[in-house]
């Protein structure tokens, strides 16, 4: 098992390294390795346990979640959250009605099938969205309301397809089935006691983390990770949505000024990357290749019903008073890709042993796998046409968090002046540093050197800069306006705390 995992990894590092030119998303890597390792391939991870997948995929994604909550920042929640709590709900549903009723009529399957299936794919995926919408730097607006929408619509789409799954189980009695009151108050509870939850354990974690400030940060480390099993076993036990829980815990934890907060955001990109793995490779196990042939027009159909039909339905009826203008609502219905989520659903109808599960996961994978393809591929470049798409500056590469008993306040940051960007020199004298600012030292050409103030400071020098936390960016952007820009690009984005690191 250890062995196969080892060469499963080593796998995604080769082909990952080969296809870096094309900027093939490491979510559609890692869900094609394990679909190369297979049953279907060379059976190294023959893995057919639906049940335990789900469990697996589950907690994976609860570290996915919490994360994509700490890199969101307060404005960008509050200019999207209406139109992506709609789209988180509302828009779910109508997504399911529609895509099911062009099921039924088009491919004459039956209604409890149709039904099912547009339940479990209703839901746009957060470890899809947050891979590759964060490897761009986009327009912060728009990214954030896909990905709060994502990180938002799963508890929708897991009760409409328990809901759908009894019916077609016929666990449910009709008078069951019929309590809709009971129903909506469940769907209430799963998003309110999420979010409370998690604002409740986020708040509690900031006031608590004071007190491990003065131990070693590897300690920190197990406390953040305790936090986010906290923020998804609390919600869970109270029968509330355990995914927006541990999103809110990470949204109050990344918007407060936690200790070691830079050298955890390092640990959180970490935990983020392994989770996206674990959860496509897991899914690439568990499907059959082979069995496509039985899908394959039914899949297609099913993805050109989804971009092309159903998602801009829900897009329109959820944001038309909003007052997006007609590229953004381009944006957001070709932003809502599929991913882990709906796979993981679509394990239910397995799970529960009903009749044509097989045919209902393969599809719906199917569907998936070319919304990952498709959507995800051209999702930047579709950006970069609308003019969506921003391209930013190096933002500074954490070093070194001073840390004490006592807040110092201070970070060594390193800024690259890229040569590859920036063209140009200028004397150290010439900067004009927020007060308390040294540079400390150059690397030039891997030699370290220390400046004075008539060091002369070229375009490929990296800079190690001592800071006060709220002035680096600053800092950064005092440091690099006297170098000249050699690449014609988007307009310049200065809020670095709204975009994503350079590839």
């Amino acid at each position: 098992m250890i062995l196969a995992a080892a060469v499963i990894l080593l796998a995604i590092i080769f082909f990952a390294s080969v296809a870096s030119r094309w900027r093939v998303p490491l979510v559609v890597i890692s869900l094609f390795v394990g679909m190369l390792f297979g049953s279907d391939g060379l059976k190294v991870g023959n893995f057919d346990n639906y049940v335990l997948a789900q469990q697996i995929a589950n907690s994976a994604l609860v570290f996915v979640l919490f994360i994509g909550g700490f890199g969101t920042k307060l404005d960008k929640l509050k200019s999207v959250f209406g139109p992506a709590m709609t789209l988180a709900t509302l828009g779910v549903a109508v997504t399911a009605a529609v895509t099911a009723f062009a099921l039924y009529w088009l491919l004459k399957i039956n209604w409890q099938t149709a039904m099912l299936i547009g339940c479990i794919i209703a839901s746009t995926d957060a470890a899809a969205v947050f891979s590759i919408l964060r490897s761009r730097s986009l327009d912060p607006k728009m990214s954030a309301a896909v990905e709060v929408e994502s990180a938002t619509n799963d508890p929708m789409a897991i009760i409409l397809t328990t809901i759908a799954v009894g019916i077609a189980s016929a666990s449910s009695s009709t008078h069951e089935i019929g309590l809709s009151i009971g129903i909506i108050l469940n769907l209430v509870w799963q998003v309110v006691g999420g979010v409370g939850i998690g604002l409740l354990v986020g708040f509690a974690a900031c006031w608590l983390s004071r007190f491990v400030t003065d131990l070693d940060k590897g300690y920190f480390y197990i406390y953040v990770i305790a936090i986010i099993m906290l923020s998804f076993g609390a919600a869970d036990a109270a029968k509330a949505s355990g995914i927006l829980s541990a999103f809110f815990a990470g949204f109050v934890l990344g918007n407060t000024n936690i200790p070691y907060k830079s050298t955890s955001t390092t640990l959180l990109d970490a935990l983020s990357t392994i989770g996206n793995v674990v959860i496509f490779v897991l899914l690439g196990l568990l499907v059959s290749p082979k069995e496509f042939s039985g899908v394959f027009k039914d899949g297609i159909l099913l993805f050109l019903i989804l971009a092309l039909l159903a998602r801009p339905v829900a897009v329109f009826l959820c944001t038309f008073w909003a007052r997006y203008s007609f590229k953004e609502m381009l944006f957001l219905n070709w932003g809502g890709l599929r991913g882990a989520v709906p796979i993981v659903l679509a394990t239910y109808p397995a799970a529960s042993r009903i009749e044509g599960a097989n045919y209902i996961f393969n599809i719906v994978f199917f569907a998936v796998l070319l919304s990952m393809l498709i959507q995800g591929f051209t999702i930047t470049k579709l950006a970069d046409r609308l003019k969506l798409a921003v391209k930013a500056r190096s933002r500074p590469r954490q070093v070194m968090e001073l840390v004490a008993l006592h807040n110092s306040g201070m970070e060594l940051v390193e800024i690259d002046v890229a040569d590859e960007i920036y063209n140009g020199e200028a004397l150290v004298s010439s900067f004009r540093l927020p007060r308390g600012t040294t540079i400390t030292m150059i690397n030039r050409d891997d030699k370290i050197q220390a400046p004075t103030g008539q060091t002369l400071i070229k375009a490929g020098d990296i800079l190690y800069v001592l800071v006060r936390t709220e002035e680096k960016y600053n800092a950064m952007e005092e440091i690099l306006r006297h170098f000249r820009s050699n690449t014609r690009t988007m307009p310049i984005v200065t809020d670095y705390e709204e975009v994503d690191k350079r590839r």
